[in-house]
């Protein structure tokens, strides 16, 4: 399968990626970033994502609330 995911704002990995490591590490993930994948269930990894985005989200909101 063919990985499409196109970064908009190439600056902006690190920081994502930071935010991955993080999330995951207080879902209780530890060491993340070296552990392989496909040993997780689809739910696990779909939780990473997830909470990123719902993050993401709150983080706009804010922005555009002024906060």
């Amino acid at each position: 399968m063919a990985n499409n995911n196109k970064i908009v704002v190439p600056e902006a990995r690190a920081a994502l990626n930071q935010m991955k490591l993080e999330i995951a590490n207080e879902l209780g993930h530890q060491n993340y970033e070296n552990i392989d994948k496909g040993n997780l269930t689809s739910r696990d990894n779909g939780y990473v994502g997830g909470y990123m985005v719902k993050r993401l989200i709150e983080s706009a909101q804010n922005q555009l609330a002024g906060k």
